[in-house]
């Protein structure tokens, strides 16, 4: 029986990812496909300086990766060890032991120690187990990659983010206590932490959902440091408009950005920031109803915890 198998970081799992996995389900017929990625992202191993904020995280990428087809997800703890591995252990480690009949990789693909191999170098150390399948990089004017998304959302380019991922982008952490100055001013937010492991939209208000077990809420979105109230952390903070009395303090949340609606501003008065929050969730209203209109709902099924 096939086993398919698929190597890749897969960072948000984009339309890209979706296209490789569909063509393994393809081949695998009535066998089974493996998706095989790695924790934590080897740039953040090999040259941790330039380590990128991720889009999403392990226990979400596995959702994705199950959604989008994989009957099993390996994971490989990337360590500097495996990081020194040759091309040749790396087969016989972590490739053979899956013992697949086809493994998949696209064509940027490359792996053992400084990432001297190629798909080449993997069909010559399968020595006949296994065949191995490059797949060209989806593109629309320029390949389709988790680092031209990372690049959307920290632009705020929410639109151009979905293109590529084919859902609203989604920032998801535990929600923790803030100082609730948003309930002070009829607008209870959830508020979440922004590491610099996670990619996270531009500072901005946005229109997007609050999504906790299950349901999701519409909702005005804050990014940044609370200018007006000279706060120095950022944090992402997220208005159910439609629930006054959420409780989600330790509980995990994700908010879906669909559209950027203006910067962030430092007022001169509470009034004034509260006459502006009006006007924030009044138009994230219109614009969630546009797009439901046009029937862009581009919600996460696979992610509904």
């Amino acid at each position: 029986m096939n086993k398919v198998v698929v190597i890749g970081n897969f960072d948000g799992v984009h339309l890209g990812h979706q296209a490789v996995l569909r063509a393994a389900r393809e081949m695998a017929g009535d066998g089974s496909v493996v998706a095989l990625s790695f924790w934590p992202h080897p740039l953040s191993i090999v040259h941790p300086d330039s380590a990128p904020g991720l889009l999403c995280d392990i226990s979400d990428r596995v959702a994705l990766l199950r959604a989008a087809g994989a009957d099993e997800v390996s994971i490989v703890e990337f360590t500097p060890a495996v990081a020194a591995w040759s091309p040749e252990r790396f087969v016989e480690k972590v490739v053979w032991e899956l013992r697949p009949t086809t493994v998949i990789v696209g064509e940027n693909f490359r792996f053992g120690a400084r990432a001297a191999a190629d798909a080449d170098d993997m069909r010559r150390l399968a020595d006949g187990r296994f065949e191995v399948t490059v797949l060209p990089l989806l593109c629309d004017t320029e390949p389709v990659s988790s680092s031209r998304i990372r690049q959307a959302v920290a632009e705020g380019d929410m639109a151009a983010a979905r293109h590529m991922l084919g859902r609203w982008f989604r920032y998801s952490d535990i929600v923790m206590l803030g100082d609730q100055r948003g309930r002070g001013l009829g607008f209870p937010t959830a508020n979440l932490a922004v590491p610099d492991t996670s990619a996270c939209p531009a500072d901005a208000v946005y229109a997007g959902y609050l999504n906790h077990d299950g349901t999701r809420w519409p909702a005005a979105i804050s990014v940044g440091t609370n200018p007006t109230f000279d706060g120095v952390v950022r944090h992402v903070e997220a208005y159910a408009i439609t629930e006054t009395d959420l409780r989600l303090y330790g509980e995990r949340i994700g908010v879906d950005f669909v559209a950027r609606l203006r910067g962030q501003l430092r007022f001169e008065s509470r009034q004034a920031l509260i006459d502006q929050m009006k006007a924030d969730v009044e138009r994230a209203l219109v614009v969630l109803e546009m797009n439901d209109a046009r029937g862009e709902d581009l919600g996460n099924p696979a992610l509904a915890w």
